[in-house]
């Protein structure tokens, strides 16, 4: 999202700086697609920054986790409860949250 809102803002200001068609159809059109564009830009950005932040904490932190060798013996199963884990949500996500008719 953040990068379709740059390309049409970054359209409007080549049909206005670099083809210097102001207040033609194709600057009217570009404006309608700024109008999408600036809150898909201002929108994803902010609600992308955690879930990278979270991400790469948490991958971080799981690394050091795996690494030290107090971990090892256990770490066969901490992942396949991990893994457990994970495909309860991911099967909730599919089959649970569906609307029913």
């Amino acid at each position: 999202m953040a990068n379709a809102g740059g390309g049409w803002d970054n359209a409007k200001k080549v049909v206005e700086v670099d083809l210097k068609m102001k207040g033609t159809p194709l600057h009217d059109a570009t404006i309608v697609g700024d109008t999408v564009g600036d809150p898909f830009k201002d929108t994803s950005s902010v609600a992308m920054n955690p879930v990278i932040k979270f991400s790469t904490l948490f991958g971080l932190l799981a690394m050091e986790i795996a690494i030290s060798a107090a971990f090892r013996p256990v770490a066969p199963y901490v992942g396949i409860a991990f893994l457990v884990i994970a495909l309860v949500f991911v099967w909730r996500s599919f089959y649970k949250m569906r609307i029913e008719k």
